[in-house]
C-alpha cells in the first residue's frame, strides 16, 4: 500500500506521531513526529518488528494482532509506554486497521504524547488546591484568633486577682498554651510579607543550605552535588528561598534517619510552563534522597498543612516551602517511590512581569 504524496504531506505536517505497520507488525511508515518519538529516521528502522521498539508491551502487541485479525480499531488512553534508550512516556494510542482489495491488512497507529498535558494539569490542580487550602486556613484562623485572644486576656486579668502564687501557675499555663496556639496558627498561615527580590546565584544558596544542614545531620549522610553552571542569576528573595530549601533538605535528612545519600541537582529548562504561564527560562532545583519514600496514602497531600509522615511532625514545613516558592511564581513538585524521593523546585529565571 503506497501513501499518496498529498496524504504524505498531511501526515508529515501532523504533530501526532503516525506509524504504519504491515501484517507482520513491521514498520512501513513513520511521519516526522514519529521519527522524533523513536529518535530514529524511518530509513534506519524500516521493517523493524514492533516487538523491538514496543518493549515489554506484550498486551499491546496482542491487541495489535487481534486488530489485524478482526479489523476492529481500538484506543488506549494514558498508557505508559517504554521505548528504546530507557525512555518512558505516557501516551494516547489509536489503532485503525486499513484494508485494501488484493493487499494484506495494515495498521495505522496514532500516538499522542500526553506527559506535558498531564504535568500541566497536575500543576494547575496543585496550585488551585494549595490556594484553596490557604484561603480556608485564613478564614479558620480568623475565627480562632478572636476567642483565643479573649481567653488569653481573661487569664491575664485573673492572674492579677489571684493572691496565691500556686494558683497563678495555672493561669500561666493557660497563657502559655494560648501563645503556643497563636504561634501554630501563624506558622500554618505561612509568610505574609511580599518577597524582596534581588539577583541571586542559586548554587550559592544551595551551598549555604547544605552547610547549615550538614552541621546538624548524621555523619553517615553522603552529599552529592550536580550543578548546571549555565543557570543565570535569578530574581528571588534570598531569605525566603533559603527557608524553603532548608525545609525540603531537612525533610530529606529526616527521611534517611541515620545514613543515606542526598543529591542536590540543578538544571535550566527552556520554554517551560509552570501552571498556565510559559517561561523562557526556568531554574530547576532537585533535592533527591534514597530513603524509604513517602507513604502512598499521603503522597497527594504532602503540601497541605498538618499532613506529615513523621511521628510527631506538624506537617507545616512543606506547606510553608510551597507557599514561599508560589510567591515567586514557582512551584514545588514531588515524585516518590521506595528508594528515591525527588522534590523538584521550579523557579522562573525572569521576573513574573516578563513571563511570556
Amino acid at each position: 500500500m503506497q501513501i499518496l504524496s498529498v496524504h504524505r504531506q498531511l501526515l508529515d505536517s501532523m504533530t501526532t506521531s503516525v506509524v504504519m505497520l504491515d501484517a507482520q507488525l513491521r514498520l512501513r511508515y513513520l511521519n516526522p513526529a514519529a521519527e522524533m518519538l523513536l529518535e530514529n529516521s524511518f530509513k534506519r528502522v524500516e521493517g523493524l518488528p514492533a516487538t523491538e521498539w514496543l518493549l515489554d508491551h506484550d498486551d499491546l502487541i496482542a491487541s495489535l494482532r487481534q486488530s489485524l485479525q478482526t479489523g476492529h480499531p481500538f484506543t488506549e488512553r494514558e498508557r505508559p509506554l517504554r521505548l528504546p534508550h530507557d525512555r518512558e512516556l505516557t501516551v494516547d494510542i489509536t489503532v485503525s486497521p486499513i484494508s485494501e482489495p488484493g493487499h494484506e491488512r495494515k495498521l495505522l497507529m496514532e500516538i499522542t504524547q500526553i506527559d506535558r498535558q498531564m504535568r500541566i494539569f497536575k500543576e494547575e490542580q496543585l496550585l488551585t488546591q494549595h490556594a484553596a487550602a490557604r484561603a480556608l486556613l485564613r478564614g479558620l484562623a480568623h475565627e480562632i484568633k478572636n476567642p483565643l485572644g479573649g481567653l488569653r486576656g481573661a487569664a491575664q486579668l485573673l492572674e492579677r486577682e489571684l493572691p496565691d502564687a500556686e494558683l497563678r501557675e495555672y493561669t500561666r499555663i493557660i497563657i502559655g498554651e494560648a501563645d503556643r496556639l497563636q504561634d501554630l496558627l501563624d506558622r500554618m498561615l505561612g509568610p505574609n510579607n511580599l518577597p524582596r527580590m534581588q539577583h541571586i546565584n542559586v548554587h550559592e544558596i544551595l551551598e549555604h543550605v547544605r552547610q547549615l544542614v550538614s552541621a546538624e545531620a548524621p555523619l553517615a549522610i553522603t552529599w552529592v552535588t550536580d550543578y548546571d553552571p549555565s543557570i543565570p542569576e535569578i530574581s528571588a528573595d534570598r531569605d525566603m528561598l533559603i527557608q524553603a530549601l532548608l525545609n525540603i533538605v531537612r525533610n530529606a535528612i529526616q527521611a534517611l534517619d541515620q545514613s543515606g545519600n542526598v543529591i542536590l541537582r540543578t538544571r535550566v529548562l527552556r520554554q517551560f510552563t509552570i501552571g498556565q504561564t510559559r517561561h523562557k527560562l526556568v531554574a530547576q532545583i532537585e533535592v533527591i534522597d534514597n530513603g524509604p519514600g513517602i507513604a502512598q496514602d499521603i503522597s497527594e497531600r504532602i503540601f497541605f498543612p498538618m499532613v506529615s509522615g513523621k511521628d510527631g511532625g506538624t506537617g507545616l514545613g512543606l506547606s510553608i516551602a510551597q507557599a514561599l516558592i508560589n510567591q515567586h511564581g514557582g512551584l514545588i513538585e514531588c515524585e516518590s517511590r521506595p528508594g528515591e524521593t525527588n522534590f523538584s523546585i521550579l523557579l522562573p529565571v525572569e521576573s513574573q512581569d516578563d513571563a511570556s
